[in-house]
């Protein structure tokens, strides 16, 4: 009798952490957030001048990673 090594189908291998769809769009969306806060707070320039390359950075990066498989 010979035993068959079954592979999952390839929906359902893990995939690396980087080409996730989960922990993917919730990095962006933390992004999005700290660009957002960046934005509002009263408190440095410095943070103010990089909130808004904080804010399309994060959102492009959640559009690009929503065509992620799940």
């Amino acid at each position: 009798m010979t035993h068959l090594i079954e592979t999952p189908p390839p929906s359902r291998r893990k995939r690396p952490l980087f080409l996730r769809r989960g922990p993917m769009e919730n990095i962006a969306t933390t992004l999005i957030a700290i660009g957002f806060l960046m934005l509002f707070q009263p408190f440095l320039l410095v943070l103010y001048s990089y909130s808004l390359v904080t804010l399309l950075a994060g959102t492009a990066m959640f559009i690009i990673v929503s065509k992620f498989p799940e």
